[in-house]
């Protein structure tokens, strides 16, 4: 399984980027990704955490913690939406945090009900994504398929034109559309 480990501080600047993708084992722990980063780290004494817990060595990691979030038994139908870089080298992402997740939790809240969905996720990433890679991951499941793509589009579209988010193309900005005003 391929599983992106975000980089900080020193293992940032050593790396030279922000995020390491790693390809472990089905199965993997925590204690498997340290040790692929173990050159890395030349002996710092390394924390890992896993959705934003600190995580203890024996964790199991999972290559698709958002599609996880959504497994129902009464759903009949999971659709998984991933905006990926594409045309370009990178993107690089900014958002003010706290509010863009306060904004995608709300959007999921309002998605899941007036769906009628099992359950919903979204995340979006911040700092570079390089070709290909998935910048933005959407998440539904629900009883049937039309109520499932419904959700996810609903929630993508609402992501792209309300959370605060920002990009550049390889160093240059993109002009968004404002969002709109209560």
């Amino acid at each position: 399984m391929r599983v992106t480990v975000r980089l900080f501080a020193i293992l940032r600047q050593r790396a030279g980027r922000d995020t390491l993708e790693l390809d472990l084992p089905d199965g993997a722990r925590v204690s498997d990704a340290l040790a692929e980063v173990d050159d890395l780290a030349g002996g710092l004494k390394l924390v890992m955490a896993v959705n934003r817990e600190y995580a203890a060595a024996d964790h199991p990691l999972a290559a698709d913690t958002v599609v996880a979030r959504v497994r129902d038994p009464r759903a009949g139908a999971v659709v998984v939406f991933e905006g990926v870089t594409r045309d370009v080298g990178w993107l690089d992402y900014e958002a003010y945090v706290e509010m863009a997740t306060e904004q995608i939790t709300a959007i999921v809240v309002a998605a899941v009900e007036r769906h009628g969905l099992c359950a919903a996720a979204a995340e979006h990433r911040v700092g570079r994504v390089p070709l290909s890679e998935p910048s933005v991951i959407v998440a539904v499941s629900a009883a049937h398929r039309r109520e499932a793509f419904a959700g996810a589009r609903e929630i993508i579209d609402a992501i792209k034109a309300r959370a605060p988010i920002w990009k550049t193309e390889e160093g240059e900005w993109v002009e968004g559309a404002p969002p709109p005003t209560p």
